[in-house]
């Protein structure tokens, strides 16, 4: 998977973010999370090699783009502007941009957006029914061409059929919860969401299991190593791809 981490670091706003998998990376390291700093990486998609050509070079991979922070976070405030500038200078790249603070959207954002970029997808994280509840409906108001949805950590069964009825989710992925202090993920809860995309005709991906699987009255501890490899023999992916 290509990253491009422009910034680091993040403030908990949800319940989602407990368990945070940041924190706890930085944490093994002695490093404080909560300080958003401006990374050495910043023009990774725009750095050229000696014979002036982008050394990011990629054939229908898409560019992850800050996983170790959110995009829209407002301490990145002065540095978004450029990020997007070089976002716009890289059409030829796909930028996914996973965020929890889509209320925050509209800040710094470019003059000639419009309706937006091609290059761009934004997935809105909403890990229970009150997340869903609340940033979906402003998610779906926004002038962006490509959405998608994510449920991870997924916390409980959400239901989002008034939101896929609209016709502008390209998508939606859930996953559980990894580490140590990983609550659980229901198997139940995955099914129903996949049932959902199934009768609105949009693609479902089940990413991983996460460390706490429950499948019936089984609770099952499942390795980091083996999250995602059995989520996918789950067989309940849907048009992903």
């Amino acid at each position: 998977m290509a990253t491009w981490n422009p910034w680091h670091g993040c403030k908990k706003i949800s319940p989602g973010c407990a368990n945070c998998y940041v924190y706890r990376r930085d944490a093994e390291f002695g490093k404080d999370s909560s300080i958003v700093t401006r990374t050495s990486s910043f023009d990774m998609p725009v750095k050229c090699n000696r014979r002036n050509e982008y050394k990011l070079q990629l054939k229908g991979e898409d560019v992850y783009t800050c996983m170790t922070s959110d995009f829209f976070l407002d301490e990145a405030d002065a540095w978004r502007p450029e990020a997007w500038d070089i976002i716009r200078r890289r059409g030829n790249l796909h930028f996914v941009i996973i965020t929890k603070r889509i209320h925050r959207f509209a800040v710094g954002l470019p003059e000639d957006w419009g309706s937006g970029y091609e290059n761009v997808t934004i997935c809105c994280t909403c890990e229970n029914q009150d997340r869903a509840d609340y940033r979906l409906p402003v998610f779906l108001d926004l002038p962006i061409k490509h959405r998608t949805i994510i449920h991870e950590p997924m916390l409980e069964q959400i239901d989002i059929r008034k939101y896929l009825a609209t016709g502008k989710i390209e998508g939606v992925t859930c996953g559980g919860e990894s580490g140590p202090e990983a609550r659980i993920c229901d198997f139940a809860w995955i099914l129903d969401s996949m049932e959902q995309c199934v009768e609105y005709d949009v693609p479902f991906w089940f990413k991983q299991t996460g460390a706490r699987f429950k499948k019936g009255n089984k609770l099952y501890l499942i390795d980091r190593k083996d999250q995602m490899s059995q989520a996918q023999k789950a067989g309940l992916n849907y048009k992903y791809g």
